[in-house]
């Protein structure tokens, strides 16, 4: 039995639950009038529905990862398993062809050999749905029980679903915290073990990129290590070429949707504008690689430079910087809209003109919200990587040339961690240190940022 099933059969009970909880409140008043629950009958309903609900779907959460594994251990104890494979890719082949025949997923197996799997993984998969299945009832109906009959007139239903939705909430709001904390454990833990076999000095100030999948991984060469070249194709691109693009116009369109344009006008653009931001980046990167590198190209050898290559930072970046346009534009539309009116209308009562209101008044009120967008865009440039592998190239250059092919540390970080690369090697433990280093470096950028905003804040609130 599906978990999509249980839940729906968790659903049910935890409605009958809630109606139940809900008479029975009712009952109290029809019983004797003069009876003043404390709590009101909705309470009641939600304090059963919870004590049903609650415990159901931590059942189906636990269940939907024991029971395959109950499966698997029933069919491998069956005589079909008696020509299984002991080991390797065959032997799971076999099971998970033989697993998808039993569930109606195939129709058929591929290895001979898996035919004789399928009926066993057949009445596993029956027994223990059936298993699940009572489970399921057995638990619903025994947190039904106990919470229906603690319902009486003067049970505070109010405060213990209060308090159980209180720490719902905290969970909910604990799970970005908790995974940021294990992001962090887990790209901590494999740079350790790449800085206990490349030195980090070799790593972080090295210019030459080109690690080797196939060397010794016992006597890695440091100095194939260095990453200092794709730091810097990442900051060429998306923080100086893509930033260089979409500051002046998402301010400059910014400026102009909110202190320029007619109000119908505003209607269309602005929507126009934020849909660039909806568009898929694998459409940026056809369109970089197919339009403006050849442009950029051909540009290029029209005025006399004949090194340059159809894959370029220049293409990348100014893609990148069309694609971040929304972000700078939107936050400082916002910021821009919610300064006061009477600071604008005191500026031009005093004589000052609509340009120098824009710049001396206008600006600076809603400079937090538009370091903020702009710190935004960036830290969406930086984790950029399909425009940069369709546009910008694979080869790490260190180089100030925006018409050479460069790389950046997102697109390295994905060469190494594809392929059948061991995660023993240096090699594909390197993508944990480049993802290390780029989460410090996107850190320093938020937190000078959070200073600007606010240093800027206190000055204008």
């Amino acid at each position: 039995m599906s978990p999509i099933t249980l839940i729906l059969i968790a659903i049910g009970l935890g409605l009958a639950g809630w109606l139940a909880g809900r008479a029975k409140a009712w009952s109290f008043q029809k019983a004797d009038p003069a009876v003043r629950p404390v709590a009101r009958p909705i309470y009641h309903a939600w304090y059963v529905a919870v004590w049903v609900l609650l415990p159901l779907l931590a059942f189906v959460a636990l269940w939907s990862f024991i029971a395959p594994q109950l499966v698997t251990q029933s069919v491998l104890a069956s005589p079909g398993a008696a020509n299984l494979p002991t080991f390797g890719f065959e032997r799971e082949a076999w099971l998970a062809e033989a697993r998808a025949v039993a569930n109606g997923n195939a129709p058929g197996v591929f290895n001979e050999g898996a035919e004789a799997l399928v009926e066993p993984f057949r009445q596993a998969i029956s027994h223990y749905s059936l298993i699940g299945f009572a489970l399921t009832v057995l638990i619903g109906f025994g947190g039904g029980a106990f919470a229906f009959l603690r319902v009486r007139p003067d049970f505070r239903a109010r405060t213990r679903v209060e308090r159980t939705v209180m720490i719902v909430l905290l969970l909910a709001s604990l799970v970005a915290i908790l995974t940021t904390f294990g992001i962090v454990a887990s790209l901590v833990f494999e740079t350790i073990r790449f800085f206990g076999m490349v030195s980090p000095a070799d790593f972080l100030f090295g210019t030459f990129w080109g690690p080797d999948p196939m060397s010794n991984p016992d006597n890695p060469d440091g100095s194939r290590f260095g990453a200092i070249p794709l730091f810097w194709g990442t900051l060429f691109i998306g923080a100086i070429i893509a930033m260089i693009v979409a500051i002046p116009l998402g301010l400059m369109s910014a400026i102009y949707l909110t202190q320029y344009a007619d109000p119908k006008l505003r209607q269309w653009v602005k929507p126009a504008l934020e849909i660039l931001a909806g568009i898929p980046t694998v459409v940026y990167g056809y369109f970089a690689a197919l339009t403006i590198a050849p442009a950029v190209r051909d540009l290029a050898v029209s005025v006399g430079i004949t090194s340059a290559s159809s894959e370029s930072a220049l293409a990348a970046g100014v893609v990148m910087g069309v694609m971040i346009i929304p972000f700078v534009s939107s936050m400082a539309d916002d910021s821009m809209a919610a300064v006061p009116s009477a600071m604008r209308d005191g500026s031009l009562a005093m004589g000052a003109t609509q340009s120098e209101t824009i710049k001396r008044v206008l600006f600076p009120a809603a400079l937090p919200g538009i370091v903020a967008g702009i710190m935004l865009a960036v830290s969406r440039a930086i984790g950029e990587t399909m425009i940069v592998v369709m546009a910008a190239g694979a080869s790490s250059n260190l180089t100030a040339n925006p018409l050479d092919t460069m790389t950046t540390v997102t697109y390295q970080i994905v060469a190494m961690l594809t392929g059948e690369g061991s995660f023993d090697h240096p090699a594909t433990l390197s993508a944990f240190a480049l993802g290390f280093v780029l989460f410090l470096v996107t850190l320093v950028l938020n937190i000078i940022a959070l200073r600007v905003v606010k240093r800027f804040r206190e000055a204008y609130e």
